[in-house]
Protein backbone atom coordinates (compact mmCIF):
# COMPACT_ATOMS: atom_id res chain seq x y z
CA UNK A 1 0.00 0.00 0.00
CA UNK A 2 1.23 3.49 -0.81
CA UNK A 3 0.20 6.76 0.86
CA UNK A 4 0.95 10.43 0.30
CA UNK A 5 2.02 12.40 3.39
CA UNK A 6 1.67 16.19 3.01
CA UNK A 7 3.50 17.69 6.00
CA UNK A 8 6.05 20.51 6.21
CA UNK A 9 7.45 19.38 9.59
CA UNK A 10 10.31 17.22 8.34
CA UNK A 11 10.99 15.53 11.69
CA UNK A 12 7.33 14.59 12.17
CA UNK A 13 7.11 13.38 8.57
CA UNK A 14 10.16 11.13 9.04
CA UNK A 15 8.71 9.62 12.22
CA UNK A 16 5.36 8.97 10.55
CA UNK A 17 7.02 7.47 7.47
CA UNK A 18 8.98 5.06 9.68
CA UNK A 19 5.84 4.02 11.57
CA UNK A 20 3.90 3.48 8.35
CA UNK A 21 6.77 1.55 6.77
CA UNK A 22 6.65 -0.92 9.66
CA UNK A 23 3.03 -1.56 8.63
CA UNK A 24 4.11 -2.08 4.99
CA UNK A 25 2.72 1.29 3.91
CA UNK A 26 5.17 3.06 1.62
CA UNK A 27 5.11 6.84 1.96
CA UNK A 28 5.77 9.62 -0.53
CA UNK A 29 6.40 12.90 1.29
CA UNK A 30 5.36 16.33 0.05
CA UNK A 31 6.12 19.51 2.02
CA UNK A 32 3.68 21.81 0.22
CA UNK A 33 0.37 21.87 -1.62
CA UNK A 34 2.10 22.38 -4.94
CA UNK A 35 4.37 19.38 -4.40
CA UNK A 36 1.33 17.32 -3.38
CA UNK A 37 -0.43 18.28 -6.62
CA UNK A 38 2.55 17.08 -8.66
CA UNK A 39 2.75 13.77 -6.81
CA UNK A 40 -1.00 13.16 -7.12
CA UNK A 41 -0.82 13.80 -10.86
CA UNK A 42 1.93 11.22 -11.39
CA UNK A 43 1.23 8.49 -8.79
CA UNK A 44 -1.64 6.36 -7.51
CA UNK A 45 -2.21 6.37 -3.74
CA UNK A 46 -4.43 4.38 -1.40
CA UNK A 47 -4.72 7.29 1.05
CA UNK A 48 -3.45 10.76 1.91
CA UNK A 49 -2.37 12.22 5.26
CA UNK A 50 -2.74 15.99 5.01
CA UNK A 51 -1.52 18.73 7.33
CA UNK A 52 -3.61 21.92 7.53
CA UNK A 53 -0.87 24.51 8.01
CA UNK A 54 1.29 24.31 4.88
CA UNK A 55 3.73 26.93 3.56
CA UNK A 56 1.65 27.71 0.48
CA UNK A 57 -1.85 27.52 1.89
CA UNK A 58 -4.46 25.78 4.03
CA UNK A 59 -4.65 22.02 3.49
CA UNK A 60 -8.43 22.17 3.87
CA UNK A 61 -8.78 24.50 0.89
CA UNK A 62 -6.67 22.05 -1.13
CA UNK A 63 -8.83 19.14 0.04
CA UNK A 64 -12.10 20.98 -0.65
CA UNK A 65 -10.91 21.70 -4.21
CA UNK A 66 -10.02 18.02 -4.67
CA UNK A 67 -13.47 16.94 -3.53
CA UNK A 68 -15.16 19.46 -5.81
CA UNK A 69 -13.11 18.01 -8.68
CA UNK A 70 -14.52 14.56 -7.85
CA UNK A 71 -11.35 13.09 -6.30
CA UNK A 72 -12.35 10.74 -3.51
CA UNK A 73 -8.89 9.79 -2.19
CA UNK A 74 -9.32 8.70 1.48
CA UNK A 75 -7.77 11.48 3.59
CA UNK A 76 -6.83 11.99 7.23
CA UNK A 77 -6.29 15.64 8.13
CA UNK A 78 -3.67 16.56 10.75
CA UNK A 79 -3.72 19.85 12.62
CA UNK A 80 -2.65 21.65 15.77
CA UNK A 81 -6.13 23.22 15.93
CA UNK A 82 -8.25 21.14 18.27
CA UNK A 83 -11.35 23.29 18.61
CA UNK A 84 -14.68 21.67 17.82
CA UNK A 85 -15.33 24.13 14.99
CA UNK A 86 -11.94 23.30 13.44
CA UNK A 87 -12.85 19.60 13.42
CA UNK A 88 -16.25 20.38 11.90
CA UNK A 89 -14.57 22.49 9.21
CA UNK A 90 -12.20 19.63 8.41
CA UNK A 91 -14.93 17.05 8.03
CA UNK A 92 -17.11 19.42 6.03
CA UNK A 93 -14.18 20.08 3.68
CA UNK A 94 -14.09 16.38 2.84
CA UNK A 95 -11.76 14.81 5.39
CA UNK A 96 -12.52 11.16 6.17
CA UNK A 97 -10.97 11.65 9.60
CA UNK A 98 -9.35 14.45 11.59
CA UNK A 99 -6.52 14.17 14.14
CA UNK A 100 -5.16 16.84 16.47
CA UNK A 101 -1.42 17.03 17.16
CA UNK A 102 0.22 15.53 19.12
CA UNK A 103 -1.10 12.04 18.39
CA UNK A 104 0.00 8.41 18.46
CA UNK A 105 1.26 6.93 15.16
CA UNK A 106 -0.51 3.70 16.14
CA UNK A 107 -3.81 5.57 16.38
CA UNK A 108 -3.16 7.13 12.97
CA UNK A 109 -2.63 3.65 11.51
CA UNK A 110 -5.84 2.40 13.10
CA UNK A 111 -7.79 5.36 11.73
CA UNK A 112 -6.30 4.81 8.27
CA UNK A 113 -7.35 1.16 8.35
CA UNK A 114 -10.86 2.24 9.34
CA UNK A 115 -11.29 4.69 6.46
CA UNK A 116 -9.81 2.20 3.98
CA UNK A 117 -12.31 -0.41 5.16
CA UNK A 118 -15.12 2.07 4.57
CA UNK A 119 -13.81 2.75 1.07
CA UNK A 120 -13.37 -0.94 0.26
CA UNK A 121 -9.55 -0.75 0.01
CA UNK A 122 -8.72 -2.55 3.23
CA UNK A 123 -10.10 -6.07 3.35
CA UNK A 124 -9.72 -7.02 6.97
CA UNK A 125 -7.10 -8.24 9.39
CA UNK A 126 -6.44 -11.78 8.16
CA UNK A 127 -6.13 -12.96 4.58
CA UNK A 128 -5.77 -16.63 3.69
CA UNK A 129 -4.74 -18.76 0.73
CA UNK A 130 -4.52 -22.55 1.05
CA UNK A 131 -2.69 -23.19 4.35
CA UNK A 132 -1.24 -19.68 4.50
CA UNK A 133 -2.62 -17.01 6.84
CA UNK A 134 -1.37 -13.41 6.74
CA UNK A 135 -2.20 -10.85 9.43
CA UNK A 136 -2.17 -7.56 7.55
CA UNK A 137 -2.20 -5.47 10.74
CA UNK A 138 0.93 -7.01 12.22
CA UNK A 139 2.58 -8.25 8.98
CA UNK A 140 2.68 -11.74 10.47
CA UNK A 141 2.72 -14.77 8.18
CA UNK A 142 1.72 -18.17 9.54
CA UNK A 143 1.80 -21.46 7.66
CA UNK A 144 0.25 -24.44 9.46
CA UNK A 145 0.37 -22.31 12.61
CA UNK A 146 4.11 -21.62 12.33
CA UNK A 147 5.33 -18.03 12.02
CA UNK A 148 7.49 -17.20 9.00
CA UNK A 149 9.74 -14.12 9.26
CA UNK A 150 9.41 -11.60 6.41
CA UNK A 151 11.12 -8.33 5.64
CA UNK A 152 8.88 -5.24 5.31
CA UNK A 153 8.97 -5.37 1.49
CA UNK A 154 8.39 -9.13 1.40
CA UNK A 155 5.37 -8.61 3.65
CA UNK A 156 4.18 -5.73 1.48
CA UNK A 157 4.46 -7.86 -1.66
CA UNK A 158 2.64 -10.79 -0.06
CA UNK A 159 -0.15 -8.52 1.19
CA UNK A 160 -0.51 -6.98 -2.27
CA UNK A 161 -0.77 -10.41 -3.92
CA UNK A 162 -3.27 -11.70 -1.36
CA UNK A 163 -5.51 -8.63 -1.51
CA UNK A 164 -5.83 -8.99 -5.29
CA UNK A 165 -7.61 -12.33 -4.68
CA UNK A 166 -6.42 -14.30 -7.72
CA UNK A 167 -5.93 -11.28 -9.96
CA UNK A 168 -2.60 -10.52 -11.58
CA UNK A 169 -0.37 -7.93 -9.89
CA UNK A 170 1.63 -6.20 -12.59
CA UNK A 171 5.31 -5.46 -12.09
CA UNK A 172 4.58 -1.73 -12.40
CA UNK A 173 1.91 -1.86 -9.69
CA UNK A 174 4.26 -3.76 -7.37
CA UNK A 175 7.02 -1.19 -7.97
CA UNK A 176 4.62 1.69 -7.28
CA UNK A 177 3.37 0.14 -4.04
CA UNK A 178 6.67 -1.16 -2.62
CA UNK A 179 9.12 1.58 -3.53
CA UNK A 180 9.21 5.35 -3.16
CA UNK A 181 10.45 7.86 -5.74
CA UNK A 182 13.83 8.22 -3.97
CA UNK A 183 14.56 4.48 -3.83
CA UNK A 184 17.26 3.16 -6.12
CA UNK A 185 15.30 0.62 -8.13
CA UNK A 186 17.08 -2.00 -10.24
CA UNK A 187 15.34 -3.45 -13.28
CA UNK A 188 14.92 -6.81 -11.51
CA UNK A 189 14.03 -5.54 -8.02
CA UNK A 190 10.54 -7.07 -8.02
CA UNK A 191 11.86 -10.37 -9.37
CA UNK A 192 14.33 -10.49 -6.46
CA UNK A 193 11.58 -10.04 -3.86
CA UNK A 194 9.32 -12.55 -5.61
CA UNK A 195 12.19 -15.09 -5.58
CA UNK A 196 12.89 -14.51 -1.86
CA UNK A 197 9.21 -14.79 -0.98
CA UNK A 198 8.81 -17.99 -3.01
CA UNK A 199 11.77 -19.55 -1.22
CA UNK A 200 10.30 -18.74 2.19
CA UNK A 201 6.87 -20.08 1.27
CA UNK A 202 8.29 -23.30 -0.15
CA UNK A 203 10.65 -23.85 2.81
CA UNK A 204 7.72 -23.47 5.21
CA UNK A 205 5.59 -25.99 3.33
CA UNK A 206 3.07 -23.53 1.93
CA UNK A 207 0.41 -24.94 -0.39
CA UNK A 208 0.04 -21.44 -1.86
CA UNK A 209 2.31 -20.56 -4.75
CA UNK A 210 3.29 -17.38 -6.57
CA UNK A 211 2.76 -17.86 -10.30
CA UNK A 212 4.48 -15.78 -12.98
CA UNK A 213 2.21 -14.62 -15.78
CA UNK A 214 4.85 -13.99 -18.40
CA UNK A 215 4.93 -10.43 -19.66
CA UNK A 216 2.20 -9.36 -17.25
CA UNK A 217 3.06 -9.95 -13.58
CA UNK A 218 2.32 -12.32 -10.70
CA UNK A 219 -0.56 -13.88 -8.80
CA UNK A 220 -0.86 -16.13 -5.78
CA UNK A 221 -3.07 -19.22 -5.71
CA UNK A 222 -3.45 -22.60 -4.06
CA UNK A 223 -1.37 -25.35 -5.60
CA UNK A 224 -3.31 -27.84 -7.70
Amino acid sequence: MRALLVEDDVALAAALADALARAAIMVDHATSIEEARVRLSTNAYAAMILDRGLPDGDGLVFLRNMRQAGKGLPTVVLTARGEVQARIDGLDAGADDYMTKPFSPDELLARMRAILRRNGTYQGREVTCANLMFDVDNLALRIEGQTVALSAREAGLLGLLLRRDGQVVTKRLAEDQLFGPNDLLGSNAIEVYVHRLRQKLESAGSRAEIVTIRGVGYLIKARQ
